[in-house]
Order: structure tokens, then sequence, then C-alpha cells
């Protein structure tokens, strides 16, 4: 539905994942039946949940763990980790700085230069301890990096940057990356993004993405809808994403990933985003909170230290306990952000979704109140939903 704006101007509402609520059908199962297993390219993985290629958040070791656990971490490969050699005295650099220089140090630390062979070296690491290295470059960086990346023999290759088009327009003076020829000529599965439209993700499937990652703006450390004003509040993006998915298989019997990327905290978040139409969701600052997490406690995004217009900021998130718990449990806190498989088995059992397309078809409601209603005490006492 269209609101008028002014008189020159329609607007679409829109809806954020906050905003919605999923409602109990006619059967419920045993959440030890709910199958969560889903397929990216070529990879089958029990969890449906991907660590942000955040230097915050991956390194080596994270993804070699999140690979064991059953589910998916991407490394930065035009961060720290490709940098420097030993990344551990600039993460330590990064923790200690104050707000104020902040800024300045981030701009400094991302202004060496990547080292080709430290891209080689990453992914080697992670194949040889038995990950599956994932990695991530931005459009620039694929075309500069993406025979490295090959001849390295990495798993799978996210192509990720603030707004990802096939219809991208530079001056004369530089060749914009060709996304259907590169996901052609790579041997491994190319994730692409990122989008919020339709449109751009039936063009982006065309162009041969093996998954398309969904969301502008959301992420806890993302200040790209404050710096640039763009953005689709996840729940609608989500949706109208899945249903290009949707249209694409029908016409060419390809069926491929929508990944929610972006906003989501809780076990609840990734159930709605879910239920909106994902085929799997990628998380950054749940994972910063792990004791493994190579931030020291913080997260920054992707776009943070950009030397003309960071679209990001350092946030403390702490450490609440280990990616184990985090991930598959036992909770050892009572809001959500622990045991995310268990909070997505209990909801699919609970919303009688034997697997991941049951999820995507359940009820949804719009439901502004869901997350406020009868929680007084909780949010007087910062207990639960209220901290």
């Amino acid at each position: 539905m269209n609101i008028q704006l002014g008189r020159g101007k329609t607007a679409r509402r829109a809806y954020g994942i906050d905003e919605i609520a999923l409602v109990p059908g006619p059967k419920t199962l045993d959440p030890e039946l709910a199958d969560t297993r889903w397929t990216l390219g070529n990879i089958e993985r029990e969890i449906p949940i991907i660590a942000s290629a955040m230097d915050g958040v991956v390194d080596v070791r994270m993804a070699v763990e999140l690979s064991k656990l059953g589910a998916l971490g991407v490394i930065n490969l035009e961060g720290i980790q490709t940098r420097y050699e030993d990344p551990n005295p600039v993460l330590d650099r990064i923790a200690a700085v104050g707000k104020a220089e902040f800024v300045p140090l981030m701009q400094e630390i991302y202004a060496q230069p990547v080292q080709p062979e430290l891209i080689g070296k990453r992914i080697t690491d992670i194949k040889a301890q038995g990950g599956i290295a994932a990695v991530s470059l931005t459009p620039m960086g694929a075309a500069k990096y993406g025979k490295t990346v090959a001849d390295a023999q990495a798993d799978l290759v996210f192509i990720q940057a603030t707004v990802v088009s096939t219809n991208h327009l530079s001056p004369e003076s530089v060749v914009p990356l060709d996304l259907a020829k590169f996901c052609a000529e790579m041997p491994m599965p190319v994730i692409l993004g990122n989008c919020v439209t339709y449109d751009v993700t039936l063009e982006l499937m065309k162009a041969g993405a093996a998954g398309v990652l969904v969301g502008i703006g959301p992420g806890a450390a993302c200040t790209s809808r404050g710096v640039l004003g763009v953005g689709v509040p996840q729940a609608t993006a989500v949706s109208d994403c899945a249903a290009a998915r949707d249209d694409y298989q029908r016409e060419t019997g390809r069926y491929v990933p929508v990944i929610a990327d972006g906003g989501l905290v809780t076990g609840g978040d990734i159930c709605k985003s879910i239920a909106s139409g994902a085929d799997g969701v990628m998380i950054g600052s749940p994972f910063a909170r792990a004791a493994e997490a190579p931030g020291r406690g913080f997260h920054w995004g992707m776009a943070t230290p950009s030397p003309v217009l960071p679209r990001g900021t350092r946030i403390q998130v702490g450490t609440t306990g280990s990616l184990q718990q985090i991930l598959r449990g036992p909770a050892g806190l009572d809001d959500g952000t622990h045991n995310l498989l268990g909070a997505l088995k209990t909801s699919m059992g609970t919303l009688g979704a034997k697997d991941l397309k049951d999820m995507q078809q359940v009820d949804v409601v719009i439901a502004p109140s869901l997350l406020t209603e009868g929680k007084v005490y909780q949010k007087a006492q910062q207990l639960g939903m209220g901290k």
C-alpha cells in the first residue's frame, strides 16, 4: 500500500524485524525433529547462520571453530587479517583507543596495503585445520585479488558492498567489476550483496549468484542509514527478495538462497527472518561477544575505516560466553543471545515447521508491541527482554 508523502511523492510502508511476530498454526512438533539444514553453493551446513566478514568477528580460528560447530564464518580479505602478518597488536590498539581517537586510528590502520600472499595464507590455514574457507571481497577487491583467491582454492566467495548492482556506472578511467563474468570464471560459488529490492535480487541471480545477501544498514555497528539515508527495514526487504528468488526458480529451475544480513541479535530475530523468507542469516554482533572472537569485546563495521566517508562505528559488546554457548548452548543468558540453534529449533517446533521451507510459510502478523507487551517488570529491572 502506497502512502502519500506529499503532493509529488508517494511512499510504501515497510516493516522491520522488531515489528512482526510469528503465529503458531494447528500443529506442533518436538524441536528435535526440526531440520535446520541448508545448502549454500555446494556446501551443506546444519545451522543456517553465517558469521559476518568483520575484523572483530572472524579470523582464522573463528572460521575453523564455526565450521566445526556446523555453521559458517566469512573472513574479510581486505581487512586486518590480510594487511598484517600478526594482527594481534593491531587488534589490541583498536580495543584500547578512546572514542575521540577511534576514527583516525582506524583510517591509519586500514591504510596499510593488503598483502596478496596473506590472502593465500589465511585461506590455506583455514582449510588445513579442517575449516570451510569462506572469504569476502569488495567488488574492487574482487577485480584485484580474484585470481589469488581462486589459486588458493577458497570454498566460497562473498562479494560485498553497501549496495551491489549489475548496472554500475563508473568514470571512464575505472573499469567496474563484471559480476556475471566474475561468477562464471571463478571456480567456486560466488555470493553477491548487498541489496534490498526484488528487481536487483533478480538481476544478481541472473548474473550467476549462488546466494544473495539482503540488508542495507541494519547492522549494530553500521551507520549507513544515518550517513547516507538509505535502507529498507529487514522484514520487508527479505520478503521482497525472497519473492524474486521464488520467481527466478519458477523461471529457471535454479534455487538461489537469500541471506538476511544485519540487524539480527537474538534467536527470535533469526526465526522471524526465516519466516519472512530468508534461507539463512548473516550476523556479526552476537558472535563478536564470543570469548574466541578477535575483537576483544568490541565490534566494528566493514565500512568503518573508509578514508573519505566512514559508515560504521566501534561498539562495545562485551564477552558473554563461548562460541559453543552462543551457537549451540547451553545458554548462560536469558535474553535470547545464547543457543541460537536451540531457539530456532524450538520456534520451529512451536510453529509446526519441520524444515526451513516450512518455516518460510508460517503466518506473520504486524505486532509493534511484541517486545514490550507485558514486560514492565523486565524493563524496570533490566532483565531478560528488558535489557
